[in-house]
């Protein structure tokens, strides 16, 4: 009987926002599966750190992914040090909280252009190498606020609807072509995001004081104390790359599928509801 380990298929990984969270946790697993992970970091400090951890396998990129102009030449190097990118993860990102009326023009432009913007052009440095080669696994790490949103994260939750939009139109682009597009919404996860990665707003407009407040005040309580585990949303990211039926949309945690499905339904209601107005448009 072959050994299934020695069988595994050992791949390159690039993964982006590597120094924490699900970010580490998604090197690390691949690392410990036999992968190469080459990962972006944002200091050269962390750089240091996270290639201690894969026995050579683990190269770190000092990159920001909202320096456009630097993705495509360090993705270019990586590729001529390492090898072809087998899967791209586009993980870095950070959260914005804060109601749209208190939060300045230039947040919602720094929120896009970290989330949306910057995996974009990741996925432009990355992708075609893969449509070359016939083959690789796209994934973007949304949220489960990119499919039904929230009040108070309405930057951050339109970032991430527009990258679960992104990432449908694009898997359907790219299936002739062997590449497969996921994209990954997870829910509450024990992370630093809603701790020191969270940008928050300062309150000034006491209308919302009722609204946000006891968001803000349950948000900073959870952080640190989430349901979701990093380490186990690692091993469905590690089993989900090397399943050919992967699904294009993969909810993460009780909460995420809790929070869509309620969406769902409310949205079939209000279809149900409105459908006589939505056909009332077409020409007879």
């Amino acid at each position: 009987m072959k050994n299934k380990t020695a069988a595994r298929v050992r791949r390159t990984w690039l993964i982006t926002g590597v120094s924490s969270g699900l970010g580490l946790a998604f090197a690390r697993a691949a690392l410990a599966a036999g992968h190469t992970v080459i990962g972006t970091v944002r200091k050269h400090s962390d750089r240091l750190d996270f290639e201690k951890l894969g026995g050579g396998r683990a190269h770190a990129i000092v990159l920001d992914v909202s320096d456009f102009a630097a993705i495509e030449p360090a993705v270019a190097q990586a590729i001529e040090t390492v090898g072809p990118i087998d899967v791209l993860v586009n993980n870095a990102g950070y959260g914005h909280e804060g109601t749209l009326e208190e939060s300045p023009l230039e947040d919602l432009q720094r929120q896009f252009e970290v989330n949306v913007f910057g995996p974009v052009a990741m996925i432009k440095a990355v992708l075609p190498q893969m449509r070359e080669r016939r083959s690789g696994c796209i994934v973007n790490i949304t949220s489960m606020v990119g499919m039904a949103a929230l009040p108070g994260i309405a930057y951050y939750s339109g970032s991430k609807f527009a990258l679960e939009g992104i990432s449908a139109s694009l898997a359907q682009e790219v299936a002739p072509f062997g590449v497969r597009v996921i994209a990954m919404a997870p829910g509450s996860f024990r992370t630093d995001w809603a701790g020191r990665s969270m940008v928050r707003v300062h309150r000034h407009i006491a209308d919302y004081d009722a609204l946000f407040d006891p968001i803000r005040d349950a948000r900073k309580a959870k952080s640190g104390v989430q349901a979701g585990a990093p380490e186990k949303a690692a091993q469905v990211l590690l089993k989900m790359v090397e399943e050919e039926q992967a699904p294009r949309h993969l909810l993460l945690g009780s909460d995420a599928l809790q929070l869509v499905r309620a969406r769902i339904d409310a949205l079939s209601a209000e279809l149900d509801q409105w459908e006589a107005v939505s056909l009332s448009t077409d020409y007879l």
